[in-house]
């Protein structure tokens, strides 16, 4: 029997995925994050995706890149910035996607930015989407304002999608509730909100609003909090 997949929020945009024991840790964020239960050093990973350039994302990647001998997945920018370093990569570009043992990944666009941390270009800011090898598709929006497109990619038939909700980098959270009702997923889990003050906001009360006016059910976890498809 396959092994469902399963989601650890680490507080911001730092999420876990464990897709049948093989460990993915996208934008690794935690030595700066406040919000982090765990340091960089306590972390395995076997891949990092990193959604955009900026160092909210980029964060611990190169030290637990270097540790573990993970994988960088990224656009082809951020990846070879990446293999300057030493670091085994694999370079994506948008609207393409490659089958790695843990399943298909396809980089998807977003609305932001991208800059390296040393002012290198980081080409184009990404999401991802994943179909794991148990069939479960999930989206991960990365950092992103709202785009009609995401009803193309809702489509696919989503089982679980986190989107920001913090509003001033990325879409608030009534943008947030828009992009639910595009993408329309079993399980959205909102991210990239309350790991500094211009960012904070009321999740609960955005969970309310996303389930009595969507089909979505809306699971908000506290940094270091799980959560299994499927169940």
């Amino acid at each position: 029997m396959t092994m469902s997949t399963i989601f650890t929020w680490y507080g911001h945009a730092t999420i876990g995925l464990d897709c049948g024991g093989i460990a993915l840790v996208v934008d690794p964020f935690f030595s700066r994050n406040p919000a982090a239960t765990v340091k960089p050093q306590e972390v395995h990973a076997d891949y990092l995706l990193i959604t955009h350039g900026h160092g909210d994302h980029v964060g611990d990647a190169l030290e637990i890149a270097r540790r573990t001998g993970a994988t960088v997945i990224a656009n082809a920018e951020i990846s070879g910035w990446f293999s300057g370093k030493g670091v085994k990569t694999h370079a994506q570009h948008i609207g393409g996607g490659f089958r790695y043992p843990f399943g298909y990944l396809k980089l998807t666009q977003a609305l932001h930015g991208s800059a390296l941390p040393d002012g290198s270009n980081g080409g184009n800011p990404a999401g991802f989407l994943l179909t794991t090898n148990a069939g479960e598709k999930i989206y991960l929006a990365g950092d992103t304002g709202l785009f009609g497109d995401m009803r193309l990619i809702g489509e696919e038939g989503l089982d679980l999608a986190a989107v920001p909700i913090g509003d001033n980098y990325t879409m608030g959270p009534d943008d947030a509730l828009r992009a639910v009702k595009l993408l329309q997923p079993k399980v959205v889990i909102p991210i990239h909100y309350n790991t500094f003050p211009l960012i904070q906001q009321d999740v609960q009360a955005w969970k309310k609003r996303v389930e009595a006016e969507t089909e979505t059910r809306v699971e908000a976890l506290n940094p270091g909090g799980t959560f299994a498809l499927g169940a």
